[in-house]
């Protein structure tokens, strides 16, 4: 994997429109807990490809100090070996001063050399530099947009969770026959003024029956009277 391919990779992901993947999802909370997985495989990826990438800027940049330290030590071997020659030839050791004269132009071309292997890796280290920068900073937002991710996820399950208990609710509630209590008295007290009712009418009707037979008895009295005032009129 390149490291191109990884910077694009973590920018696109970085960059996911959340809602708009949601918008198009038939179920939303499968498709959630499917892209935490892959963000989160994701993330692990991209940490070990960043990881290599960093670790391969840190050993440019071990190199180049070294290069920086080896010039700067090999500056100080030139100088040496410079004011070496100089002590001799001044004592007249001219042979022996040339040699050290030489051995000072190696040190300054040893110098050299790593200045300018020091110098070509600066632009490639400034280069990897902004590249794990970039790294970095799209690994930071994936972790947020995994966060958010999550955040979302539990939010749709409560929601969910919610909707459903509300539904189970109002199915519940449509079976129930909701009637005024009040009705139920009213219905009962009808029954009980019906029934009150029938008894007087019993109580009216036996009250009439009794009346009926004072009236036959009263008419057998007149009867006997009339019978008995018709024997007295006959023996007069």
């Amino acid at each position: 994997m390149t490291k191109q391919t990884i910077l694009g990779r973590v920018a696109q992901l970085a960059k996911a429109n959340i809602n708009a993947l949601l918008d198009q999802a038939e179920d939303p909370q499968k498709m959630l807990d499917q892209l935490i997985r892959d963000y989160t495989n994701n993330i692990a990826e991209a940490e070990q490809a960043v990881a290599g990438t960093i670790g391969n800027l840190r050993l440019m940049e071990q190199d180049h100090q070294e290069d920086v330290d080896a010039a700067k030590e090999w500056g100080g071997k030139a100088l040496a070996a410079s004011r070496k020659a100089d002590e001799l030839r001044a004592s007249g050791q001219t042979a022996d001063a040339d040699k050290f004269d030489n051995l000072a132009k190696v040190a300054l071309q040893r110098q050299l050399q790593s200045e300018r292997e020091a110098k070509t890796a600066e632009p490639t280290i400034a280069a990897q530099t902004q590249v794990v920068d970039k790294l970095k900073s799209g690994l930071d937002q994936m972790k947020t947009k995994l966060r958010e991710l999550q955040a979302k996820r539990d939010e749709l399950v409560a929601r969910a969770r919610s909707a459903q208990a509300q539904n189970q609710m109002m199915d519940a509630v449509k079976n129930i026959d909701v009637l005024d209590p009040t009705s139920e008295l009213n219905r009962f007290e009808d029954k009980v003024r019906r029934e009150e009712a029938k008894a007087k009418g019993k109580e009216e009707l036996a009250a009439s029956s009794l009346d009926a037979q004072f009236e036959q008895l009263d008419a057998l009295d007149d009867n006997a009277e009339i019978e008995a005032r018709l024997a007295a009129l006959k023996a007069a």
